[in-house]
């Protein structure tokens, strides 16, 4: 795939997924810019991937950090072709009658909020350009809904309906907007979960293995490549074979 002459921003691309998709781009020839709030990670992520890959520190939940990180994209790289949103948390493993009001708030606000806002972010430059790819990462959890783990679950599933709703909006364009949903690959985000919970996501996969980082990111950046300009509005799975729809 050739993303020659294509910017190319990455949420959550210090690490994990996001980290991984960054690196694929910018194997394919993308400019790549990394959207982290952890800056230091990022920048350091940035130096090694190489070339011109730029960092900036963005709080997805916060629609100010998110539109001042799309303007300094614009200034400095001048377009942007691709969003891969892949910022997110998994929060608490708790009860719904013992989950902390505020923790679901939180983990609402960086999965489905910072979707919003980095799709809407991004969008009057791909209408300007008249073109541009917006894959956003949801999860099974999305489809299935995880015990102990409603926050994350309803937050997935809004990413999925928001996807749809944007991916019809600009079906008229030459702008795609898909989402996937992985089962759980190791990264960083299991730090936050209980070994009983891991242990349950694993048995569910019927692959009897969790997603390895390199095996979202080919499917990722097919996704948000030029090739993919008929599909829009979809869910591609990433769940080895525990999704049945």
């Amino acid at each position: 795939m050739d993303f020659s002459g294509q910017v190319a921003v990455v949420t959550g691309g210090a690490q994990g997924i996001g980290r991984a998709v960054a690196e694929r781009l910018y194997s394919c020839g993308a400019r790549v810019v990394l959207w982290d709030m952890d800056i230091a990670l990022a920048e350091t992520a940035a130096a090694e991937i190489g070339g011109e890959t730029l960092a900036f520190a963005v709080d997805v939940a916060d629609w100010v950090s998110v539109e001042a990180a799309a303007s300094a994209t614009l200034e400095e790289a001048g377009r942007i072709d691709v969003l891969v949103n892949s910022a997110g948390i998994a929060g608490l493993n708790a009860s719904v009658e013992d989950y902390p009001v505020e923790e679901f708030h939180r983990i609402c606000a960086i999965n489905l909020l910072g979707t919003f806002h980095t799709n809407k972010a991004v969008v009057p430059a791909m209408r300007q350009q008249a073109y541009g790819r917006i894959v956003n990462i949801a999860s099974i959890a999305g489809k299935e809904g995880n015990p102990n783990a409603s926050a994350y679950s309803a937050s997935k599933a809004g990413v999925i309906g928001f996807t749809k709703s944007l991916g019809k909006e600009l079906a008229g364009e030459d702008i795609s907007v898909n989402c996937v949903t992985p089962a759980a690959a190791r990264t960083r985000i299991f730090d936050q979960m209980k070994q009983e919970f891991i242990d349950y996501m694993l048995s569910k996969i019927p692959r009897g293995r969790f997603l390895e980082v390199e095996e979202a990111a080919e499917m990722i950046v097919w996704m948000a490549s030029r090739e993919n300009g008929f599909t829009t509005g979809a869910v591609f799975d990433l769940s080895g074979g525990r999704a049945t729809y």
